[in-house]
């Protein structure tokens, strides 16, 4: 059937699925939810933790210059104020005072209508995969409501950031469709503010990260004198990270609670030494999600233009994806220069050089960071592995998942559930494969039932345990993918598994 993952109706499949097959929960759902908080449910959780194992294995325990790190979620609050997320860390944030909803300003675009060179008001939208379209088609609404004659002008569409003073109570509110609600934009700090200790003032305020990246640089001075490592060389992290966006959206893709796996790659600060660490890592990036299963054709490179790059960076580089809402940033990989150690240096006054033994002479390293949102790797793989087909008259939903990522890697079936010594036999050998592998275990209905099951969470490898199987030890062994059937023995699955899952 057609592909239609570029659309609305395929991201409210994907969310329906992830609710009914226990992937993905609305957080406090008995409570009517709360934006931007998703709770991961037992398919989920066994999802998410391997993505986070097949990267950590890959680019940490497989690597000679990468080592691991575990740091805390609240730091030192002058940690915040020398890496700049105290003044800086801040999105534009507008108010519309008649509905009180709150937008990020540089996701609110608007435009002049304008018919035989006389603008006769503004449309607005939010952002989507069809701002462009919507706002014309309003821009038209607004030609016959005005009744006004001529010819519409191409919209010069721009962002609310970009609106002059004189057209902000001209431009209308996304929530009423009504002109003269919008407040001016305003810097909002996205970072969650809490107290340490029993007092509740100025001394006491403290932050949650709002990314992983700074424990890694305050530790810095730590890893090098306790972990025998040499720059280049990388220190990589897995952990929670908090920001409180003003428009969460998209499902996981842009949450206020979200999982970040980081590297900083400390590199000598040669000239000629950045670009190629920096290219480097992005295709290490870019085959390791090709390993994970995420086909070639939905990904792409995007290099930030210079006049967008904060003004510390070298370079950066993000790899993209096509998501249903369109084609977004999947992992940022960023030439940070020196810019966050020599800004702890300075405001802790603890030394960040590196003694370069090979050149005699100390610097502080520059950094090359690949940083990845677990979150938006797993609506990745989710839009990616979503297939239906026909099958014998019926539409077969089927998550495609590489065996590395899903959450079940085997499903062991009796083929009767009234025979006491098949059962027997069959749960003995499911609970010999459980030891190594998350399986699943099902006694219920026709076998062609249990497999569609097992295709809608993406398990790739389904056991049936038949009367044959009593007499000589094989038994069937269905695959995901291609519904191929072949008989093999324990031996052989254990290998099967082994190969496809690691």
């Amino acid at each position: 059937m057609a592909d239609t993952r570029d659309s609305a109706s395929f991201m409210e499949t994907l969310v329906g699925l992830c609710k009914r097959r226990g992937f993905i929960f609305p957080s406090s759902e008995i409570y009517g939810g709360i934006n931007g908080f998703f709770d991961y449910g037992p398919l989920g959780a066994e999802m998410r933790r391997n993505i986070k194992d097949a990267w950590w294995r890959d680019f940490v325990q497989r690597r000679d210059d990468v080592v691991g790190l575990d740091s805390t979620i609240i730091h030192h609050p002058s940690t915040w104020k020398a890496s700049g997320h105290v003044d800086n860390f801040t999105d534009p944030l507008v108010d519309c005072k008649v509905s009180k909803q709150r937008f990020r300003a540089d996701q609110l675009f608007f435009a002049p209508v304008v018919v035989e060179g006389e603008t006769i008001g503004y449309v607005s939208d939010l952002e989507s995969e069809d701002t462009a379209a919507s706002l014309h088609a309003k821009a038209e609404e607004l030609k016959r409501k005005k009744a006004a004659r001529g010819t519409l002008a191409p919209l010069a569409i721009r962002d609310f950031t970009e609106a002059p003073a004189e057209a902000i109570p001209l431009i209308p509110s996304p929530a009423t469709g009504e002109p003269g609600s919008l407040t001016p934009p305003r810097s909002f700090n996205m970072m969650f503010q809490t107290y340490v200790g029993a007092l509740r003032d100025d001394s006491a305020v403290a932050y949650l990260r709002p990314e992983t990246a700074q424990g890694i640089f305050i530790n810095f001075r730590n890893v090098v004198d306790t972990g025998r490592v040499k720059v280049p060389f990388g220190i990589a992290q897995v952990g929670k990270a908090f920001r409180n966006e003003i428009n969460p959206r998209n499902f996981i893709f842009r949450s206020r609670e979200f999982e970040q796996m980081e590297i900083e790659y400390f590199i000598p600060p040669d000239e000629d030494a950045w670009p190629r660490h920096h290219r480097e890592w992005i295709d290490a990036c870019m085959d390791w999600f090709l390993s994970i299963g995420l086909p070639r054709e939905m990904l792409g490179e995007d290099l930030h233009p210079k006049e967008k790059l904060a003004h510390y960076a070298r370079a950066c580089t993000d790899i993209t994806f096509r998501y249903p809402f369109g084609v977004q940033e999947l992992q940022g990989i960023a030439a940070r220069g020196d810019y966050d150690l020599r800004q702890h240096q300075e405001h802790s006054g603890r030394s960040m050089e590196y003694f370069d033994e090979s050149r005699k002479s100390k610097y502080i390293p520059h950094v090359i960071e690949p940083s990845v949102g677990v979150d938006r790797i797993f609506l990745a793989l989710l839009t990616a592995a979503y297939a239906e087909e026909e099958v014998e008259g019926e539409t077969r939903v089927v998550l495609r998942f590489s065996p590395r990522i899903a959450p079940v890697k085997v499903a062991v079936f009796p083929l009767v559930k009234n025979k006491p010594e098949l059962v027997e036999a069959a749960r003995g050998l499911y609970d010999r494969i459980r030891r190594r592998y998350p399986a699943f275990w099902d006694t219920s209905g026709a076998i062609g039932r249990r497999y569609r099951r097992m295709d809608e969470i993406g398990t790739p490898f389904c056991v049936t345990y038949d009367f044959d199987s009593l007499e000589n030890g094989s038994f069937t062994v269905r695959h995901r993918d291609s519904m191929k059937q072949e008989r093999m023995d324990e031996k052989d699955l254990l290998a099967l598994l082994a190969e496809a899952v690691y």
